[in-house]
């Protein structure tokens, strides 16, 4: 007797926590995150990823001074 293959049904688009969404960047940035890539070997989603994250959680809003 075999058993059946189990298939789980297919999470909706961005039930996986991650939503797709495109930027516009210099050919410049993308040839340093090109760069990163391959010295690293980090696909390029991964190395934007954290460079947003590290971004995020070292900025702060300051108000100009008038």
């Amino acid at each position: 007797m075999s058993e059946k293959l189990q298939i789980a049904k297919k999470r909706p688009r961005g039930a996986d926590g991650y939503k797709i969404f495109s930027i516009r960047i210099t050919e410049d940035t993308l040839d340093r995150i090109n760069h990163l890539s391959d010295q690293t070997g980090h696909t390029r989603n991964e190395l934007i990823g954290l460079l947003l994250n590290y971004a995020l959680d070292n900025s702060e809003v300051v108000t100009p001074k008038p």
